[in-house]
């Protein structure tokens, strides 16, 4: 469980699966080790660690590090891809993994495809995974190879094909941990499916299955997510009884997301004490900044500026814990605070990550200080960071608010282009600034604007050409986009 947490009961986004599979993906004794010697200090990785940006290929880098007489070995490689795939950067986790087998000839272990199998899903989508698994020799389909397939679909929500992978795993008799049941479970609680849980559990529990802290931590959503304060309740008693799960400050934070989001604030704050008391060195950073977005959401200000007080006497804080705080702090509309917050980030030198003054430049915008935003992000730019969508999306809008339409078809522009994949902006958006263009009779600008949407992948082709024939019977632009609306 990890800063999912925040929003793991306020939505059906799902269970923490990076908590839950962690053992999986991670359950030899070379993988054991959170941070290793090879993560600390290989010469390898830190030649690729500054290569972040996605287009650069790790198949040049890694042969040139060969050629030059350099040593690689297989343990160091995979210390690199778990690392890598820790940081988000799974394109070149998957690179590293193929060159692995394919130029260093070293052989895969069940646990190598599993997390492959993983990678090909975050970079190439869920069919290339089924082809790749289709592929896989039968002596290498192990338990954790069927698992690590079920994963992938769970995680798209493939709830047949979830499904049949369960029942191949209850033929082939590999179903004897909780592990598939809460994978398969998670699933079913994503899709609102919850009246499928209470079978698995029973099914479990006719097995001998042990219902670990996960299982019960996936019921206890299910729970809260239908305002069950009973079902809750005896969750945790069921959880707090057992000897055989361990407590942890992740399981405390699951129950007091369900209590929060009952509305149940005492319990809450019962439940965050008890979180509190068992953050350990192992994980503290994450929990104390689950714990910060709580005592913001309880409105608990003096325990707010208590728990950060302690944070930074304790742990060493990095960008999240700083994002934490800034919005925890915006939350109570506390402008002042957060800026503070933010300049101490400034003076760390962290990593200049945008998502840290993103908080700041999105209250600024909703409260019409644009200029503060622009100035903030100049500041930031110089600095070496890079905006992202959100920041130009964020300063488009209130450039709009601000009718300061010209900056924010550029600011639009800006997004645009550093866009993620199926990212679109909003149609009253889009429609203030083509108004706008169109209104200044600018058809010629307004034509530019909606081709650049196009060639951008905001625009399919079609509706390019109707917008454009549109322009030229003056029909309001609202009403062009409303029209073709499931097609932007």
């Amino acid at each position: 469980m990890s800063l999912s947490l925040n929003r793991l009961l306020n939505s059906r986004s799902g269970f923490p699966w990076k908590r839950l599979f962690g053992h999986f993906f991670s359950s030899t004794a070379a993988h054991t080790r959170s941070f290793s010697l090879y993560r600390r200090m290989s010469p390898l990785y830190w030649r690729i660690s500054p290569l972040g940006d996605s287009k650069i290929s790790m198949v040049p880098v890694l042969d040139e590090w060969v050629q030059k007489g350099r040593t690689v070995n297989e343990e160091e490689l995979r210390d690199i891809i778990q690392k890598l795939n820790h940081y988000r950067r799974f394109k070149h986790a998957l690179e590293i993994s193929q060159w692995m087998s394919d130029k260093r000839y070293i052989p895969l272990m069940p646990r190598d495809i599993a997390l492959r199998m993983n990678l090909i899903l975050k970079v190439h989508g869920l069919e290339q995974v089924e082809n790749y698994f289709n592929n896989i020799h039968k002596n290498l389909k192990t338990y954790q190879v069927y698992i690590a397939l079920l994963n992938c679909y769970a995680l798209e929500k493939s709830v047949d094909k979830a499904e049949a992978i369960m029942q191949r795993l209850r033929d082939l008799g590999f179903v004897r941990t909780a592990l598939g049941y809460n994978t398969l479970m998670n699933v079913y609680y994503r899709m609102g499916n919850w009246e499928k849980l209470d079978i698995l559990m029973h099914e479990m529990e006719e097995k001998g299955i042990f219902c670990d802290k996960f299982t019960l931590a996936i019921r206890l959503s299910a729970y809260a997510a239908a305002s069950n304060i009973v079902g809750i309740d005896n969750i945790v008693t069921r959880m707090e009884s057992d000897p055989r799960i361990i407590l942890d400050w992740n399981s405390y934070a699951v129950v007091a997301h369900g209590y929060l989001k009952v509305g149940l604030v005492d319990k809450t704050l019962v439940m965050m004490k008890k979180l509190e008391e068992l953050i350990d060195a192992k994980g503290s950073n994450v929990a104390f900044d689950n714990l910060l977005k709580l005592y913001a959401e309880t409105r608990q200000r003096d325990e707010l500026d208590r728990v950060w007080m302690l944070y930074k006497k304790k742990e060493k804080i990095y960008n999240k814990g700083y994002m934490a705080m800034i919005s925890s702090l915006l939350k109570f509309d506390d402008i002042d605070a957060a800026e503070k917050v933010l300049e101490e980030w400034e003076s760390r030198r962290l990593s200049y990550d945008f998502r840290v003054p993103n908080f700041l430049i999105d209250a600024y915008c909703r409260k019409g200080l644009t200029e503060k935003a622009e100035a903030l992000v100049n500041k930031i730019l110089t600095k070496g960071g890079n905006p992202l969508v959100d920041t130009w999306f964020y300063l488009a809008n209130g450039y709009l608010e601000d009718s300061q339409i010209p900056k924010a078809v550029e600011a639009l522009k800006k997004a645009v282009v550093v866009c993620p994949p199926n990212w679109k902006p909003s149609k009253n958006t889009l429609a203030t600034c083509l108004e706008y263009l169109e209104g200044n009779r600018d058809v010629e600008g307004a034509g530019e604007f909606i081709r650049f949407l196009q060639n951008e992948g905001i625009f399919s082709v079609g509706v390019c050409k109707r917008l454009l024939s549109y322009i030229e019977n003056g029909k309001p632009q609202r009403n062009r986009l409303g029209e073709i609306e499931g097609d932007v």
